[in-house]
């Protein structure tokens, strides 16, 4: 693992770490914990929901999920259904979550939820934390993936849910730009994992290559797969200066909302052209599950869709840049 000690960020460099461990679904399941559910309730959280929910959080005697996502709302945030109003002193939720990573195991939620009628979607929601063993709260179904098996996804569904009103993380009304910053961490945690993968398929590639021979040479002699890798490599490289300049940036409290746009945008599209590529090198053997590669190319595949499709991150980029349509009326 090649550690981004510039950053002086200890939790990128245990993100790093994590992606040591050849089954991505427990780096996704530390993630959430550390990276995705409890951001916003570290940053705006108040004394109650922090002692109750985060400090245990921490210890590692909770487990907690992150609830945005639902079925017909996964990349468009402000289309979520799922509602809570007030009744005395609870918040009353029903709705229901979905692709709800550590859903089956989870003490609590960090649930993102429409709490007022404001017709603006950007100011109509809040994130509230919800303990998973409340009555109403249910787990609908465990989802079967592609990848990522170790790693439980699930369907929750939420009827009549009470909880307090304390268990609200910071202003009501807030909670799509608080989730937004949010998100940001999630997408450098993300590549922070991706990078040590894509380093970790190229040297398992060239291992493999050197030693495995074909028409009288190793498969590594022949110019074009030597070539290939070594382009993959300086590709991986970019992505890597780029993560250290959004995590310095990050740590310095500044904005890196495009940045990090841009980071979550370009790791993903990159690790499945080398899981791609390298898989190709190992021939037949890569279309086993006998060997890693055929993991990584399945495990890693998520990262165009989650935390944001790459089509999402392309239109964030876009406004920024004041060249999508609805940045110019």
């Amino acid at each position: 693992v090649v550690s981004t000690q510039s950053t002086g960020s200890y939790e990128i460099i245990a993100a790093e770490a994590f992606a040591s461990i050849a089954s991505g679904g427990v780096s996704m399941a530390i993630g959430v914990q550390c990276d995705m559910a409890t951001p916003a309730l570290a940053k705006y959280g108040s004394h109650h929901v922090k002692e109750n929910f985060l400090a245990p959080t921490i210890a590692g005697d909770y487990v907690s999920c992150l609830g945005v996502s639902e079925v017909g709302s996964g990349s468009d945030v402000a289309s979520i259904k799922s509602k809570a109003h007030v009744d005395g002193n609870e918040w009353v939720i029903n709705g229901g979550k979905m692709w709800t990573t550590n859903g089956t195991q989870a003490d609590w939620m960090c649930m993102l939820v429409n709490t007022n009628q404001n017709k603006n979607p950007h100011k109509s929601k809040s994130l509230i934390c919800v303990p998973m063993d409340t009555p109403g709260v249910a787990v609908h179904r465990t989802i079967a993936k592609m990848g990522m098996h170790s790693s439980d996804t699930a369907e929750i569904t939420m009827e009549n849910v009470r909880v307090p009103l304390e268990n609200l993380i910071g202003e009501e009304g807030r909670g799509f730009q608080q989730q937004m910053n949010q998100f940001q961490n999630e997408r450098i945690y993300a590549a922070a994992g991706a990078i040590p993968a894509m380093d970790q398929c190229i040297q398992q590639t060239i291992e493999y290559c050197s030693q495995r021979q074909a028409f009288g040479k190793s498969i590594l002699d022949n110019q074009y797969v030597h070539y290939r890798l070594a382009e993959l490599q300086t590709e991986i490289e970019c992505v890597r200066a780029l993560l250290n300049q959004c995590v310095d940036q990050h740590v310095a409290g500044e904005d890196i909302t495009p940045q990090a746009t841009m980071l979550k945008l370009k790791s993903a599209r990159l690790i499945r052209e080398v899981t791609d590529s390298c898989l190709q090198f190992w021939g037949g053997m890569g279309y086993t599950a006998d060997v890693p590669i055929s993991r990584l190319y399945r495990d890693t595949r998520l990262m165009s869709i989650g935390g944001g499709a790459d089509e999402v991150m392309l239109n964030i980029i876009c406004k920024f840049m004041g060249t999508d349509p609805s940045s110019r009326r």
